[in-house]
């Protein structure tokens, strides 16, 4: 049965409430590795596709999975319309296709190079709409739930710090148990996650929360032409391409400059993501006491100041880049918990909460798509023109990939608190966590 949230309580989720409505968040964060990492090293290793075939074919599917983001934010609006019993059963029935897509594309029923790139790509586009349709879903029941800043950060967190027990278990699923494990434990984790959305607090119904408030009708673009959500999206962009970079060239950066063995590279993954999940509490501490836009501020300067003493590192020092982890792991807490928060008072100050949350969370899932896509898409070209190859111990190659490992998105972060300081916080008064 689904339960509302009552009035008195909007500002206090309990541990219960927001496990149950965040728990979605591990099956799905869980998916990205599989689909992300593991299946293209599958596809070319044991499957004999040509790597670069792999490559194009998947970039192409982001290309198109991100394109649909938009349509697919519209079509949850269109489902919050109805009924919350809608929203769950197309909810339910996305799992299934996102699960019966993941075992598809793991264990493929054609043989030959044709047939295998076909069924890839017709089977990552088939899963990956899947997952996009339930994390925009997902991300609107948490809008649709209202607070103040604290409170809505504290609900992005329940979803985000779940996500990052999810990207954890499957790094450490795909190592140790193989494809077949790992997907059962994800296919397990879906039906938890969907079932305990049946018990998570109940967002109020489109038509009571809508109700004399802003358009009742909101364009596909429309977002794109206010100047709030502008904003807000040119300081969510600069900063996410400066934290994608990172991402991309992590396994570079640990291999070849730091010479470090897979047992600590493995070690490097899970002390980062921990260390963002443990910090959401910290984080959300500072939002009460300093507002939104200044903790993310403060996160984005805490990473400068660790990617900056990363790009001094020489081979060996794996212990220091263990400490560095950590802490660029706890500003990983203030990006993945404040900025959603941002976006949802957002859409609540525009009018559209409880009516079109879905269509800023398409743009929103689009941009951070559009990162990861950026980030490998400039960054590998850069480094080979650099003259850096997987594998080099040329000195000046190795000191280049650190530049474009560290320092360029320090400049990117410095970048992004400018905007963030220019167009969030003189622009107008912060976003105190007590104010609702």
């Amino acid at each position: 049965m689904i339960r509302a949230l009552p009035a008195e309580a909007s500002q206090t989720l309990s541990w219960r409430a927001g496990l149950a409505y965040g728990l979605l968040g591990l099956p799905l964060a869980f998916a990205a590795l599989p689909l992300y990492v593991v299946l293209p090293h599958y596809y070319a290793s044991q499957l004999g596709l040509p790597l670069a075939t792999v490559g194009a074919l998947l970039m192409l599917v982001r290309l198109m999975d991100a394109g649909a983001d938009p349509l697919l934010g519209r079509l949850s609006d269109a489902m919050y319309r109805r009924t919350m019993s809608v929203v769950l059963w197309v909810a339910g029935a996305s799992a299934v296709l996102l699960g019966g897509g993941m075992a598809a594309l793991f264990f493929p029923w054609v043989k030959g190079p044709t047939a295998l790139a076909t069924w890839m790509v017709a089977g990552l586009l088939f899963t990956c709409l899947a997952h996009s349709l339930l994390v925009i879903a997902h991300q609107a029941w948490g809008v649709r739930l209202g607070g103040d800043g604290v409170q809505r950060s504290r609900i992005v967190s329940w979803r985000e710090g779940l996500g990052l027990v999810g990207v954890v278990t499957a790094s450490a699923l795909s190592v140790a148990w193989g494809a077949g494990p790992m997907l059962g434990v994800f296919a397990l984790a879906l039906l938890a996650g969907w079932l305990a959305l049946w018990r998570a607090p109940r967002p109020p119904s489109a038509t009571k929360s809508h109700e004399g408030h802003g358009p009742r009708h909101l364009q596909l673009w429309q977002p794109l032409t206010q100047k709030p959500f502008r904003r807000l999206l040119t300081v969510f962009l600069c900063n996410g391409i400066a934290s994608a970079i990172p991402a991309a060239l992590m396994l570079f950066f640990a291999q070849d400059r730091l010479l470090a063995s897979p047992p600590q590279i493995a070690l490097f993954l899970v002390l980062y993501f921990v260390s963002g999940a443990l910090s959401m509490p910290a984080w959300l501490h500072v939002v009460r006491r300093f507002g939104l836009e200044r903790a993310w501020l403060a996160g984005m300067l805490l990473a400068v100041a660790c990617f900056g003493w990363a790009a001094a590192l020489q081979g060996g020092q794996v212990v220091i880049f263990a400490v560095i982890c950590v802490l660029s792991g706890a500003a990983l807490g203030a990006d993945l918990a404040v900025p959603g928060a941002l976006l949802a008072l957002l859409v609540e100050r525009q009018g559209s909460q409880g009516a079109h949350e879905g269509t800023y969370l398409g743009w929103w899932n689009l941009a951070i798509k559009l990162n990861l896509a950026l980030a490998a898409g400039a960054t590998l070209p850069l480094l080979q023109w650099l003259g850096y190859v997987p594998g080099s111990q040329d000195a000046q190659a190795l000191q280049r990939l650190a530049w474009i490992y560290a320092l360029l998105p320090c400049a990117l972060k410095l970048m992004a608190a400018c905007l963030l300081h220019r167009l969030l916080i003189a622009s107008r008064n912060p976003t105190q966590g007590a104010t609702p």
